[in-house]
């Protein structure tokens, strides 16, 4: 029944032309239940990043909200950006004996509604950008006075006024006191009120740090004990995520330090590591030529992260990872971020980044990670519109979203990744012993239909699946016929089987 449903929704869609390339059959699995190659660590995650279309009565920020609280996800990244300072940064003015400049007016109901989303979930929070003021710069750093007009060159400077970093300390320790504390003393000896008593479990100290103030492996391991010694004196359980590194290939000196308990404070707790991962095709590339551009790309990200696992595996073995920025970016972007008008993404953009996702999660548990965060919920034209899990003309989710979901439905920590032979380069195939039964995840990896034959004596109960077909839909549901299981372009399928 699922495979007349989807073709027919197929051809509606898009014309018959994108089923004519139907591949031959892909046989010859292998799946021994009984042999367990690795149990997984690993949450489907994702990250917000803070942006106009968040705030109460924009055009995204019900169906962005909404979307939030269906997933129900753990690890939820919150991070407001450079972009726009007045929604970043609670003191956007250098303090003086007569006044201070703290202002969460225009912070507050994004963070309250993010926090009335994910009751009962974890989240992570990433105040990433510093006030420009507390860096030397050759002059004063400015910003609009619309707190809606992107802005790009925020973040200056690479040498900070304090090298004891107890001016930065101070900022985060007032953040974290007005939202776990009910409010913070300033500079002055005033006290700002504020009613906020949440409960964080993870904090992370700044983002993509080889891209923002170049930190040297020195200075941000200085910087990273010095702060969170101070934060922790406001909340003992807090645990901390650090570098987000944007590019991990060129990271490996930042790495090998910072994870090297001897170069920091003693005592002094290594919670997670993160670092990030975009494919990136080249302008003019035909969407055709994608599918090959981003899972390559993946799978050099993968050897990158092979080499940083085994850095943190040799000097802080007891340190967890987050790959928390994972997505694609269009070349088009660069050209929207700065006001251009751009063509949408082709068709099935947002299914081809959906498979990518699923077969780095396979990837990810295959290494021990503990979560792998999809980037990020909210994106339109002005703020890569291409990396959104939302579709922006709607407001509501797209194929990436509904995918992460259909894994965080399915998968989880504890589930037993078992071992899973045959089948070509252009299916990924893992077989998976979950606490409510046996399930077989398949990700299409190309744009064509193909069929997979499971094992012999393998009885497909049901199948759960994203694809074209499903568009900005929640995932579908059907029943195999037989053992062979007809997938679409990009599509990404859960099987359950006995």
């Amino acid at each position: 029944m699922k495979n007349a449903l989807a073709a027919a929704a197929l051809t509606t869609a898009f014309g018959c032309g994108l089923l004519h390339a139907q591949q031959a059959a892909v046989s010859g699995i292998k799946v021994d239940w009984t042999k367990t190659d690795v149990t997984s660590n690993a949450t489907p995650a994702y990250q917000v990043v803070v942006n106009p279309m968040l705030e109460r009565g924009a055009k995204m920020h019900d169906g962005s909200f909404k979307a939030i609280a269906t997933i129900g996800a753990d690890y939820v990244r919150y991070v407001p950006w450079l972009p726009y300072p007045k929604l970043a940064v609670a003191e956007l003015e250098p303090p003086t004996p007569e006044k201070t400049s703290w202002d969460f007016s225009l912070i507050d109901p994004m963070v309250e509604d993010l926090m009335k989303a994910t009751a009962g979930h974890s989240v992570i929070m990433n105040f990433s950008t510093m006030p420009a003021w507390l860096w030397k710069t050759e002059k004063p750093v400015t910003y609009p006075a619309d707190p809606n007009q992107v802005y790009w060159t925020y973040t200056r400077g690479t040498d900070i006024k304090d090298p004891t970093y107890k001016e930065a300390a101070d900022y985060y320790v007032r953040l974290l006191s007005w939202y776990e504390k009910g409010g913070f003393t300033d500079e002055n000896g005033k006290f700002h009120k504020s009613d906020h008593h949440y409960k964080f479990e993870y904090w992370e100290l700044l983002n993509e740090i080889d891209f923002e103030h170049h930190w040297t492996p020195q200075e941000y391991t200085r910087f990273f004990d010095v702060v969170t010694t101070a934060m922790r004196k406001v909340d003992p359980d807090l645990k901390f995520v650090a570098c987000a590194s944007a590019i991990p290939a060129k990271h490996g000196e930042m790495f090998r330090y910072f994870l090297d308990p001897k170069n920091h404070a003693p005592g002094t707790p290594i919670d997670f590591l993160s670092y990030h991962f975009y494919a990136s095709p080249s302008k003019g590339e035909p969407f055709e030529a994608m599918q090959y551009t981003f899972f390559d790309q993946a799978d050099g990200f993968l050897n990158t992260a092979r080499y940083v696992e085994q850095i943190k595996h040799e000097l802080s073995p007891g340190t967890k990872t987050d790959w928390d920025e994972l997505g694609a970016i269009l070349p088009e972007d660069d050209d929207s971020n700065h006001g251009k008008k751009t063509p949408e993404e082709p068709a099935l953009y947002w299914n081809l980044t959906s498979a990518m996702y699923a077969y780095l999660y396979i990837e990810a548990v295959q290494l021990g990670v503990d979560v792998v965060g999809e980037s990020q919920l909210v994106g339109y034209p002005t703020q890569f519109p291409s990396v959104s899990m939302m579709n922006y003309n709607t407001s509501e989710p797209n194929a990436r979203f509904w995918t992460l979901k259909l894994l965080k439905d399915n998968f989880g920590p504890g589930d037993r990744f078992v071992a899973t032979s045959g089948g070509n380069s252009d299916i990924a195939i893992q077989a998976i012993q979950t606490s409510i039964g046996k399930k077989i995840l398949l990700v299409n990896k190309r744009q064509k239909a193909t069929t997979v034959e499971l094992p012999a004596g393998t009885t497909a109960q049901a199948i759960t699946y994203t694809a074209p077909s499903t568009g900005d839909h929640a995932a579908a549901t059907g029943r195999p016929q037989g053992n062979a299981v007809s997938l679409e372009p990009f599509e990404v399928a859960v099987i359950t089987v006995q």
